[in-house]
């Protein structure tokens, strides 16, 4: 006994025709007899009475009518549940940012992805960057976009934006002569510092390059974890302490003047953003289009633009 002879059974009880319920169900008329036969063989009655116009229930047919009507209409609830799930994961892209590409890189992406793709939903969860890779790690999100990488075997990086840490100082006349002055950093250490909280890519970034610099974190004087960049901003340009934050996040108070903008020595600020994926899963064809979308409008290098592409056409599969 299986459904699809359940579900002729049904019909020909409803329509009390063999050929009618043949055609509501793309059927040929010896299909729906052979799974007639089928059940009474399995079960050992008779199901129909047949007269010539028409075919009734016998009183074997009517016990198992009320069982089968439940069976295939608990069939179609299924499939109609497992059909809206798949629709709903195939039609919404879940993203995990960290606050430097949440706030200042993925609004242009959304908006040029929305202009596409106007029937994808995307659900957007700002976050710190270990966090990010956390979720990616455990696949409750699609794609991540980092500020730092992590050892997770499961993940894999996809550079797409270079960004640049730079130390940010109120635009004060001794913070103006440190500018000027090329006699390396050291004067960081009679600073208030004021970090991002622990966790963020700019923090872990920071702290990496500072150590790079001779700059020991028992040698800082942190004054404070925030876990907000706009407010680090703030403080900052009212004079409660110097930080290093992203260049493309303080761009709008260096251009108005609020604060300065100080290189790290050399080349130690320069970091890349991440777009960061779990390789065990293969991702959908709207998080591929996504994906393209980063590529169109962040990576303009032609031979980055074909390497991260190279690995855009691997995910696909």
């Amino acid at each position: 006994m299986n459904l699809k002879q359940l579900e002729a059974f049904v019909k020909v009880a409803r329509e009390r025709n063999f050929s009618k319920a043949a055609k509501d169900l793309f059927l040929t008329q010896p299909t729906v007899s052979a799974h007639i036969a089928s059940l009474e063989k399995e079960l050992n009655v008779r199901l129909f009475v047949r007269n010539t116009k028409e075919v009734e229930l016998s009183e074997d047919g009517e016990k198992l009518f009320s069982y089968a009507q439940q069976m295939v209409e608990l069939e179609k609830q299924i499939e109609a549940e497992f059909d809206k799930s798949r629709k709903e994961s195939s039609s919404l892209i879940k993203i995990a940012a960290s606050t430097v590409p949440a706030q200042y890189l993925l609004p242009e992406v959304l908006a040029c992805f929305g202009r596409f793709y106007p029937h994808i939903q995307l659900k957007v969860m700002e976050t710190d960057s270990i966090r990010v890779i956390e979720q990616v790690a455990e696949n409750r999100v699609d794609i991540g976009f980092t500020g730092t990488m992590t050892e997770k075997r499961e993940c894999v990086y996809l550079p797409f934006y270079e960004d640049e840490l730079v130390l940010i100082v109120p635009n004060k006349e001794k913070y103006r002569v440190y500018a000027r002055q090329e006699q390396g950093l050291e004067w960081i250490k009679q600073e208030n510092l004021l970090l991002r909280e622990e966790g963020s890519g700019t923090r872990t970034e920071a702290e990496k390059k500072l150590k790079k610099m001779g700059l020991e974190k028992q040698d800082l004087h942190i004054k404070a974890s925030i876990g907000n960049t706009e407010t680090i901003k703030r403080l900052v340009s009212g004079g409660a302490g110097i930080s290093i934050l992203s260049k493309l996040a303080v761009k709008d108070k260096v251009d108005t003047q609020e604060v300065l903008s100080i290189p790290l020595e050399g080349q130690e600020g320069k970091r890349s953003i991440h777009l960061v994926y779990n390789k065990q899963f293969k991702l959908s064809k709207p998080a591929r289009d996504l994906l393209y979308t980063v590529q169109d409008i962040y990576c303009g290098a032609e031979q980055h633009k074909a390497e991260v592409l190279h690995e855009i056409k691997k995910i696909g599969g």
